[in-house]
C-alpha cells in the first residue's frame, strides 16, 4: 500500500467516524430534549401540586416512570432498514439513551428527598406539657388561632399554587437553637435583634441578652442557619423542633425599614440603594445627593420598590414574609406577633423550657430615642403618596395581610 491509499484511507475513517459522532450527537439531544421536557413537567404537575382535601399525597418511590422515557420504547424508538436490518448507530444511541434514563432516574430519585421534605405536613399540636396553670390560656387561645387560620389558608392557597422553590432558600432565613431545639425565621423590623440575642443566651453564648452589641448580633455569625446543615440535619430539625416565626403589620414594617436605613446615617444603604433610588426617581437631583445616597425620601423609595426593573435589588428588611420565611411551604409551630410581642415571646420561651428567669427584653437599640413606628406614623407616611401608589403598595404585601389575618387597609 504505497503512501498516497494510506492517506486516503486515513482520512475516510476520519470522515466516517465525524458522521458517527454527529448522528450519535443530534439522536440524542432529540431524545433527551424530548423526554426531558416531558419528565419536567410530569414532574412538576406529580410532585409541586397538592392533592385535593383529603386525599393522599403520592409517596415519591411509588411514581409511575414518564411513559416517554420507558426502556421499551427507547428501543423501539431505534429503528430499523427498510432492508430489516438494525441500523447499527441507532443501537450504540439506544444504549447510550438507556443510560441516560437510568442516570436521569438517580437524580429524580435524589431530588425527591428534596420535596418530600418541605411539603407541607398536617399540624401538628403545641407541646405544652411545660406549661403550668392558667398564665398562658389567653394567650394560647390566640396562638392556636393563629395557627388553625394560617394552616386553613395554606392548604387553599397550595392546592392552587405550584411550588418550585429549592429546599437550600427555603430554609437560609432559619436560625438554628440546637439545646432547646428551635427553628426561629428571622424577619426583619418584627424584633429580629433580640430574638437573635436570646437565642445566643439560650445557646450558651451569652449570660445575659443586655449585654450583647447590636453589631454582635448581626455581624457575629454567632448563630448557625438551617442551610449550614446536610439534608439528613435540615430534615430532621424540621420535623422534630420547634419552628416559630414573629411577623408584623406589613406597612408598619415597611415605614420601620425606611425610617431605619434612610433617615439616619447609613455606610451601606445610601451609597447602595439610595444612590440608586436618587438617581433614576429623583428629577433634577444635586450632585451631593446623587454622590452621598443620602436624603431619599418616602415616595422615592415606594416607587423604587413598586419598580419591576429596579435599579437595584430587593432588601430582607423589606421583603415580603411569604418569601423569606415561606409560611406555606414550612409548617411552623408558633407564630407571634410584634403586636403582641412580649407576651408571645415569654410564652414561647416556657413552651420550649427556657430559664425561667430568662424574658424576652423590650429595649430598642437603635435610633432609642426615635418614636417606635406605629399606626400614626405609618399614616403620616402614607398620606405622601397617592392614592394609586398607596394601593399598590398594599397589593404588594397582599400575601402577607393574608396570610396572618392582619386587616387591609382602606384607601
Amino acid at each position: 500500500m504505497n503512501l498516497r491509499q494510506v492517506f486516503v484511507s486515513v482520512l475516510m475513517f476520519g470522515v466516517a467516524g465525524l458522521l458517527l459522532f454527529m448522528y450519535l450527537q443530534a439522536w440524542i439531544e432529540e431524545q433527551h430534549t424530548v423526554s426531558g421536557e416531558k419528565l419536567q413537567q410530569q414532574i412538576i404537575n406529580q410532585d409541586f401540586k397538592l392533592p385535593p382535601p383529603g386525599e393522599p399525597r403520592r409517596a415519591a418511590k411509588n411514581r409511575s416512570t414518564p411513559a416517554c422515557l420507558s426502556k421499551q420504547k427507547m428501543v423501539a424508538s431505534g429503528g430499523t432498514h427498510s432492508q430489516g436490518k438494525a441500523d447499527p448507530f441507532a443501537v450504540v444511541a439506544v444504549s447510550l439513551a438507556s443510560q441516560l434514563f437510568d442516570q436521569q432516574k438517580k437524580t429524580e430519585s435524589f431530588l425527591s428527598q428534596f420535596r418530600e421534605v418541605y411539603l407541607p405536613p398536617a399540624m401538628r399540636p403545641l407541646n405544652k406539657s411545660l406549661i403550668k396553670g392558667d398564665k398562658w390560656k389567653d394567650v394560647d387561645g390566640v396562638q392556636e388561632k393563629r395557627r388553625s387560620f394560617l394552616h386553613g389558608f395554606c392548604k387553599e392557597y397550595n392546592s392552587r399554587k405550584k411550588l418550585r422553590t429549592h429546599l437550600v432558600h427555603v430554609v437560609s432565613r432559619i436560625y438554628v437553637e440546637d439545646r432547646h431545639k428551635i427553628l426561629y425565621c428571622e424577619v426583619p423590623k418584627a424584633g429580629c435583634s433580640n430574638w437573635k440575642r436570646v437565642l445566643m443566651v439560650l445557646n450558651g453564648l451569652a449570660a445575659s441578652a443586655h449585654n450583647i452589641s447590636h453589631d454582635d448580633v448581626h455581624y457575629g455569625k454567632h448563630l448557625k442557619k438551617l442551610d449550614s446543615y446536610d439534608l439528613k440535619g435540615i430534615y430532621t430539625r424540621l420535623n422534630t423542633y420547634t419552628k416559630t416565626i414573629f411577623v408584623r403589620d406589613p406597612m408598619e414594617r415597611l415605614v420601620s425599614a425606611f425610617r431605619d436605613k434612610f433617615e439616619h446615617p447609613n455606610s451601606y444603604y445610601h451609597p447602595v440603594f439610595g444612590k440608586a433610588i436618587i438617581k433614576k426617581y429623583r428629577q433634577n437631583a444635586n450632585e451631593e445627593a446623587l454622590k452621598t445616597g443620602s436624603g431619599v425620601k418616602f415616595k422615592e423609595f415606594i416607587q423604587y420598590l413598586l419598580d419591576s426593573h429596579r435599579p437595584v435589588g430587593m432588601d430582607i428588611h423589606w421583603e415580603q414574609v411569604s418569601k423569606l420565611c415561606y409560611p406555606c411551604l414550612i409548617n411552623y409551630d408558633f407564630i407571634g406577633k410584634f403586636e403582641t410581642l412580649e407576651e408571645d415571646a415569654n410564652y414561647f420561651l416556657q413552651l420550649v423550657g427556657a430559664p425561667a428567669e430568662l424574658k424576652f427584653p423590650n429595649f430598642k437599640d437603635r435610633h432609642s430615642s426615635d418614636e417606635r413606628t406605629n399606626a400614626e406614623v405609618v399614616r403620616q407616611y402614607l398620606k405622601k403618596l397617592s392614592k394609586q401608589e398607596r394601593q399598590l403598595t398594599y397589593d404588594f404585601y397582599y400575601l402577607d395581610y393574608l396570610m396572618f389575618n392582619y386587616t387591609l387597609p382602606v384607601v
